[in-house]
């Protein structure tokens, strides 16, 4: 498998039709599920399946006055869709190096989080409530950080007209079947017709406010695999926006699952090196 290829690859495990945190890249099962939106959210949902996964990434992060920040992270997976674990390491700026968030995925349940925190030495669970805060002062919340699951979520399909970016999309309400465990309402996703990908996402609060936009662009098929290049996260109220930007994917280190504990999350440096 070649580099950009990995790259691909790599949005399969990470973002929020994901949100969930990181991405827009899925390998997906079309055709039968035309007009049938839990079918199509479950092909945009379709992830390789490797055991593990390894990413460096970066966040731009814009301030209502267009001021960037850069940000720069690695982000590991173990384990599946709704059954996963995920560790995020910040490595730059120096302020907010070795910061490390963990989530544990259940279907069915709410996500489990933990951050570390260097300058405190510090491990501490995140209690509900703080779900819908910022994640390390990006446009992400912790809730989207972690991974989203299909079976959390109803589907009902709004139209199938709209136009984004010259794709014809599928226009989906996903409603939280649990309102307690998340921190939207509903979500909209616009789903590309002639590519497995989801174009655009708009994310209501609980008072029908839209507090947050997705934005996927730059569009390639690298070995039979659609996906965006650039995906932008752009918080409503904040007048605020985050670019992710991938850069390196490595798949089936046969990473150890010590490593995904609130005791390992302090080790997690040891997972940069050599890989």
């Amino acid at each position: 498998m070649n580099k950009a290829h990995r790259k691909c690859r790599v949005f399969a495990r990470t973002i929020f039709a994901a949100a969930s945190l990181l991405g827009c890249y899925w390998q997906v099962c079309w055709g039968q599920s035309a007009n049938d939106p839990r079918k199509i959210m479950a092909g945009v949902y379709q992830q390789e399946n490797s055991r593990d996964m390894g990413m460096r990434a970066v966040f731009d992060v814009f301030d209502k006055d267009g001021h960037k920040q850069q940000k720069r992270f690695v982000l590991f997976r173990l384990g599946t869709p709704g059954d996963s674990k995920t560790l995020v390491r910040f490595t730059d700026p120096a302020e907010i190096r070795g910061v490390t968030l963990l989530s544990v995925n259940h279907t069915g349940q709410n996500s489990q989080q933990w951050i570390y925190t260097p300058a405190t030495d510090r491990v501490r669970s995140l209690a509900p409530r703080e779900r819908s805060e910022r994640f390390a002062g990006t446009d992400f919340t912790y809730e989207d950080v972690a991974e989203r699951v299909l079976d959390d979520f109803t589907y009902r399909l709004l139209s199938d007209s709209e136009i984004i970016g010259g794709h014809p999309t599928f226009k989906i309400a996903a409603t939280p079947v649990d309102p307690e465990r998340s921190q939207y309402k509903f979500v909209y996703y616009w789903v590309a017709q002639d590519v497995p990908c989801i174009l655009h996402a708009e994310l209501y609060d609980q008072a029908g406010r839209k507090v947050r936009m997705l934005h996927a662009s730059q569009l390639k098929r690298v070995s039979g695999i659609w996906g965006a290049r650039r995906t932008e996260v752009i918080s409503q109220l904040q007048n605020t926006r985050t670019v992710l930007t991938i850069d390196e994917v490595r798949f089936n280190q046969s990473l150890g699952d010590e490593w995904f504990t609130p005791e390992g999350m302090k080790t997690v440096h040891d997972l940069t090196k050599n890989r």
